[in-house]
């Protein structure tokens, strides 16, 4: 690290410097994101696209009193190095280390706690409100991916930002795809810098006040050549006719665009959209290359770069998943694949390289994801819905109503269901079991294990009904997955474990640690297999040859399987103590998957423990 980013402290310090001196601070700042990740894991490519606009925005807004938002927050790396956590960064995502989003109560300059996209233009509009409402001078800056503006949250927004007078907000479209504006030149970047200044303002505004004097019909010519004369000095776009000032695209590397743009539009306050163009990976030779590889990488050196693991490794059930679907597709010619834009997060790459005309990537669009599957299963083909379980919170109105109440064959593949370790409380997927083993007609599948997870993708999916599969992020203990589409029993648990007096009842991955304990308990252990629906035959007999139930789940205790085991023997009269293990109502903060499992109790150390001090009370 050299002695210009080693001086700065805040972004007080940056706007001290000289514009020449910001080049070099951002040169510095890219090669400290790159030595910084590689030790420590993290997002890498978004980071590297946004360190010129980074330093521009801090250096023209007067931070922390000016709000600047990030959308998604990935790419929010040079903020955190810049507003005083450079120290920190080697920390960065560990257990009691700082988080990889944006985190009101890490930070003055986090304006608002992010992680799930599309969520900035309404918090910056809502900011912007009550900055009108107190007589507050203030700037609210929204930076926004292309991605995240494929969400209908981002466009309800800008719809109601259109007809919210009086605030002050710029949207920033971080456009890193070139998938909305053709290349930046010299020409867009003269005219942008010119639209955005005040004497196109004050153009504008005389133009306005002569135009108002004219007759209705001159009033109406004018107003379409206005609107054909924009057309040919700058880009028309949907967001001027949302009541936006457009500027833009320029190149978001070039500061010599950046901070006059921003100064201009600083000036002119009100409902301003400027559009920037930039790369993934900017500045790194492997991460541009490869952007994707690049996008969340593992430590690794970076001279090298990333470095293709050698020797077996045990399949993950992201790719279990992921042959199963290939292989059901290839047995069905019904069946569809859906993402909301996690292609390769949930593991279909392989899916859309065989079955193209097969798989849908929506963009990020939970709802439509949920809808768009409804949709598909009306005409009696069977879509996939591949969604981690944190986002199909999004889509959750659009499950009950639209999949749920008209009970369509929609199966829903969970991943990251439960901890997920670095990416924290934003992306664990600790609610679904709760939240859809309430609704009616829904099947909720917990697989213990690699082969247990592909024999449940076959068995949801052949069922005529919404149905969800959740599995964890990573592996699971390596059971050899067999390549068929058999199906098993739905509803119906296995025991694996015979014992006596105490019956512990496991729900998914977490039953391995359960029979670890139980080998010292004399306890006997099931593998349910299915929160719903629940098998209460075989609770039922179990409940006659035992003292007590333990349950066990890598989900919210409150209203999860455990609730599920405790309301049926209420409903019965069937007077047995339960003790319910799971994840407490508390959101967990990042850490390595492990320690937390085992920081909660959810090891067999912990197991144990829980269970011989629940003993004693008995």
């Amino acid at each position: 690290m050299t002695q210009l980013l080693s001086s700065i402290h805040s972004p007080k310090d940056v706007r001290a410097l000289s514009r020449a001196q910001l080049t070099t601070l951002s040169n510095e700042l890219r090669d400290f994101i790159v030595q910084s990740v590689a030790k420590t894991g993290g997002h890498l490519s978004s980071n590297l696209g946004t360190v010129e606009l980074t330093v521009a925005l801090h250096y023209i807004f007067n931070t922390p009193h000016d709000r600047i938002i990030w959308d998604v927050g990935h790419q929010s790396y040079p903020h955190k190095i810049l507003t005083g956590r450079r120290e920190k960064m080697s920390t960065l995502r560990q257990a009691g280390g700082i988080s990889g989003f944006p985190k009101r109560s890490e930070s003055d300059y986090d304006a608002f706690g992010t992680a799930h996209s599309s969520t900035s233009i309404s918090a910056a509009l809502g900011m912007a409100v009550v900055s009108r409402n107190s007589n507050t001078p203030r700037q609210h800056i929204a930076v926004i991916g292309d991605g995240a503006m494929t969400a209908g949250m981002a466009f309800e927004a800008l719809n109601n930002a259109g007809v919210t007078p009086g605030v002050n907000l710029l949207v920033i479209l971080n456009d890193n795809d070139m998938s909305i504006s053709p290349p930046v030149g010299a020409l867009n970047k003269y005219l942008t810098r010119l639209m955005s200044g005040s004497i196109a303002k004050d153009a504008h505004d005389l133009g306005k006040a002569v135009l108002e004097q004219l007759p209705s019909p001159l009033m109406d010519i004018a107003r379409k050549v206005k609107g054909h004369a924009k057309g040919m000095l700058g880009p028309a776009t949907l967001f001027e006719e949302l009541g936006f000032n457009y500027s833009g695209p320029i190149d978001g590397h070039d500061l010599d665009a950046l901070i006059p743009t921003l100064e201009n539009l600083k000036k002119l306050g009100g409902l301003q959209f400027l559009h920037v163009i930039t790369k993934k990976g900017q500045g790194y030779k492997l991460a541009e290359a490869d952007p994707i590889l690049y996008h969340g990488p593992g430590k690794f050196d970076p001279s090298l770069g990333i470095q293709a693991k050698t020797g077996a490794s045990k399949p993950t059930f992201t790719q279990v998943f992921g042959e199963w679907i290939c292989d059901q597709a290839n047995a069905d010619h019904r069946l569809i694949g859906i993402t909301p834009a996690m292609r390769e997060g949930s593991g279909l790459v392989e899916f859309e390289k065989r079955f193209p005309e097969r798989y849908f990537d929506v963009g990020i669009a939970e709802q439509h994801a949920v809808t768009f599957g409804a949709g598909i299963a009306c005409e009696g083909y069977k879509p996939v819905v591949a969604i981690y379980s944190t986002f199909l919170q999004r889509g959750y109105d659009q499950l009950i109503h639209d999949v749920a109440l008209q009970n369509l064959d929609v199966t829903f593949a969970l991943d990251r269901a439960g901890i997920v370790g670095a990416d924290g409380a934003t992306h664990a997927g600790n609610y679904d079991i709760a939240f859809l083993r309430c609704i009616p007609n829904m099947i909720v599948a917990v697989p213990s294990n690699e082969n247990e997870s592909r024999l449940l993708l076959s068995t949801c999916y052949q069922y005529e009904g919404p149905a969800s599969v959740r599995y964890p992020r990573g592996s699971g203990i390596g059971e050899v997955v067999k390549k068929t589409l058999d199906t098993v029993a739905i509803g119906k648990g296995v025991v694996r474990q015979e014992g006596n007096e105490i019956v512990i009842l496991a729900f998914g991955p977490l039953l391995y640690p359960a029979m670890e304990a139980a080998k010292e308990l004399s306890a006997t252990v099931v593998d349910m297999r299915f929160v719903k629906p629940l098998d209460t035959d075989l609770i039922k007999q179990l409940a006659q040859a035992h003292r007590a139930f333990v349950t066990i789940e890598e989900g919210c205790i409150m209203g999860g399987a455990g609730s599920a085991v405790s309301e049926y023997l209420y409903s019965q009269g069937i007077c047995k103590p339960v003790l319910q293990l799971g994840l407490p109502d508390m959101f967990i903060d990042h850490g390595e998957q492990q320690a937390i499992l085992s920081s909660l109790g959810l090891d067999k150390t912990g197991i144990l423990k829980s269970i011989q001090t629940w003993k004693q009370g008995l």
